[in-house]
């Protein structure tokens, strides 16, 4: 007998209809994903060559408005440094507690949804077992009403618990492959982040030197090499507090004592 999509829909019984569910969600977030993954990533490098060229004609204003124009978390990073460098007097510290938090808030924008993709790709499944568990029991509860085993009683709990079983599989093997998809895309948008962090540290480096702008160092700490900047930056955690130098005591008695002496 040749079944049908429907057909199977209703002989899988009523497991079938969170099955479904799932599946309509993580297909729909699946969608969803695959366009925003794909506009953040494109026009990134256009976007650090065009904003490096302008800031560094002392276009910071042509710079600002390419960057907000180009959608994607390593513009909205060009975006918030060029903002503080436009100020043209900034703290090094605030620029880059702007440039990790910014990163951060991109970072979440880029992983909003895997959850409920890892959530149906693990549920799903199990949702098949459960359907393969209750088949089984109709399958049994028909023998003990008939009081003898026939492949006609048996046939009808065998098929739910198999088809709830491999509607489960069926729906986890795609989304766990796009979810897998997507976190090998979200980490290919880091890395546009930490580009596009590194060009607003060059810039803010390059732009200091030809002295368009003016760097406050973070208390004793000089403005750091762009090398090594970029590390920093990534680190949400504040820099530690400078300490200031203690005076030598022991030079100061010796001092004292001399003038003793020489009294």
């Amino acid at each position: 007998m040749e079944y049908r999509l429907l057909t199977l829909f209703a002989d899988g019984g009523l497991m079938m209809y969170p099955l479904v569910l799932c599946s309509m969600i993580a297909l729909g977030v699946m969608i969803a994903k695959f366009f925003t993954l794909h506009i953040a990533h494109k026009g990134t490098s256009r976007v650090l060559t065009e904003v490096e060229e302008l800031a560094l004609s002392g276009d910071i204003a042509g710079a600002i408005e390419v960057a907000r124009d180009t959608p994607g978390p390593a513009s909205a990073i060009l975006l918030a440094g060029l903002r503080r460098l436009e100020t043209k007097k900034l703290n090094a510290g605030e620029l880059e507690s702007m440039i990790a938090t910014t990163g951060t808030i991109e970072l979440g924008f880029l992983e909003r949804g895997l959850v409920i993709l890892a959530t149906v790709a693990n549920v799903a499944p199990l949702m098949g077992f459960l359907g393969t568990v209750a088949g089984m029991i109709l399958a049994f509860a028909a023998i003990e009403q008939a009081g003898n085993v026939e492949p006609s009683l048996v046939a009808g709990g065998i098929k739910v618990a198999l088809l709830t079983t491999a509607s489960g599989l069926v729906i986890a093997v795609p989304v766990n492959i796009g979810y897998n998809f997507f976190v090998t895309r979200i980490d290919q948008l880091i890395v546009d982040m930490e580009h596009g962090a590194q060009k607003i540290i060059n810039l803010a480096w390059d732009l200091e030197k030809d002295g368009k702008i003016e760097i406050i160092p973070r208390g004793d700490d000089r403005w750091p090499a762009k090398e090594g900047f970029a590390a920093k930056a990534a680190a949400s955690s504040p820099p530690p507090s400078p300490t200031p130098n203690k005076p030598d005591m022991g030079a100061g008695e010796a001092s004292g004592s001399a003038g003793e002496s020489g009294e």
